[in-house]
């Protein structure tokens, strides 16, 4: 993760969200607390809510101008660290956000495209986590929760900016299994490892 002589790492601002659903932990937060890196810029846990979450990571990007955008999100039912391939122009929540607030059938941006797609190198993130023996692969649908409406908002904010930017989701963490039974997990440890490792790539 050092900095290589004569080469300037791209500055990178890293987010993950709170806990959602009435759980109690979230793993992309754990990661935002647990990780360092030479790349770092902002590094920042975000509400999970259709609003303030937009809002606030528009407002980091004006304030440290990274050059790659990289959101985190959790997603319960996987089994590796997933980059998202694309975002769509919908919100169609099946529960509230932690604000309450439920949006069903609706457009993120009314006169956006149907989708955008990440701009992050994710296969060869993908390739670097998998010869580092961490689990991942490409994932071709990041829902149409908060993950998915944050993808897309900045997706469409970076379109005509000189900003790589995209979504991973992570599966829950081992600390997670007794409110998510039956669903896989990975240790907090080697989920902070692989976004390290994406770090290394992105940067």
């Amino acid at each position: 993760m050092e900095e290589l002589i004569g080469v300037a790492m791209k500055r990178v601002l890293l987010t993950g969200f709170e806990p959602f659903n009435n759980a109690s932990l979230n793993p992309s937060q754990e990661v935002i607390k647990r990780i360092a890196h030479n790349s770092l810029v902002a590094k920042e846990v975000l509400p999970v809510t259709f609003s303030k979450s937009v809002t606030r990571l528009i407002e980091l990007i004006e304030l440290h101008n990274p050059e790659v955008v990289v959101c985190l999100g959790q997603a319960e039912g996987r089994s590796q660290i997933t980059p998202e391939q694309v975002a769509v122009n919908l919100d169609d929540a099946k529960i509230p956000d932690n604000s309450g607030v439920e949006i069903r059938n609706q457009k993120i941006i009314n006169e956006g495209p149907d989708a955008y797609f990440t701009t992050l190198p994710i296969r060869e993130i993908v390739e670097r986590l998998q010869e580092s023996g961490v689990p991942a692969a490409i994932s071709l649908s990041a829902g149409t929760f908060v993950c998915n409406h944050i993808f897309y908002v900045l997706q469409h904010h970076c379109r005509q900016r000189n900003i790589f930017s995209g979504f991973i989701h992570l599966p829950l963490m081992k600390e997670q299994s007794g409110e998510f039974p039956d669903k896989p997990t990975m240790a907090i440890d080697e989920i902070v490892r692989g976004i390290g490792l994406v770090l290394d790539e992105v940067s």
